[in-house]
C-alpha cells in the first residue's frame, strides 16, 4: 500500500473508532440517558461562566434550531439550566449533574491524549500536533 492509501485508511478508521469508542467510554450507566451529541453540547456549555445559545451554536457549528432541540432535551433530563437574561439573550449553565457528565467526558479525552503522548518524544509530539493542525485547517475550509 502506498502512503496515500495508508493515511486514508488510518484517518477513516480513526474517525469511526473515535466515535465508537467515545460512545462506549462516556455513555455509562450513570449517563445512559444522553448521547455523544448531548455530551458535546454539555462540553460546549462548559463549567465556566454561563454561555449564550449563540456562542454555543458557534462552538458546535450547528444552527440555533438544532441546538435548541438538543438543549430542550438536556434541560428536561436535568443536565442544563437556561436562564433568559431578557427576551433576546438566553444563557445556559450546567447543573451539578451536567458538571459530573462534563468531568466524565473530560477524563475520557485526557486519557486518550495521555495514551498518545506517553509513547511520543517531544519532536514526535510536535510533528503530530503540526500534522493534525493542518488536517483541522483542511476541515475548516469545508465549513
Amino acid at each position: 500500500m502506498d502512503t496515500f492509501e495508508v493515511l486514508n485508511n488510518l484517518l477513516v478508521k480513526l474517525f469511526n473508532d473515535i466515535l465508537d469508542v467515545e460512545e462506549k467510554a462516556i455513555i455509562t450507566d450513570e449517563f445512559k440517558d444522553i448521547s455523544v451529541t448531548d455530551m458535546h453540547i454539555i462540553e460546549a456549555v462548559g463549567t465556566e461562566e454561563p454561555r449564550t445559545m449563540t456562542a454555543i451554536s458557534k462552538t458546535l457549528g450547528v444552527t440555533m434550531g438544532t441546538l435548541t432541540i438538543g438543549m430542550n432535551a438536556l434541560v428536561k433530563k436535568g443536565y442544563i439550566i437556561r436562564n433568559p437574561k431578557d427576551r433576546r439573550i438566553v444563557f445556559a449553565t450546567l447543573t451539578p449533574k451536567g458538571v459530573s457528565a462534563y468531568k466524565h467526558h473530560d477524563a475520557f479525552h485526557k486519557d486518550m491524549i495521555d495514551s498518545v503522548m506517553d509513547s511520543l518524544n517531544e519532536e514526535e509530539a510536535a510533528v503530530l500536533t503540526k500534522s493534525l493542525s493542518k488536517l483541522e485547517d483542511f476541515f475548516g475550509q469545508w465549513k
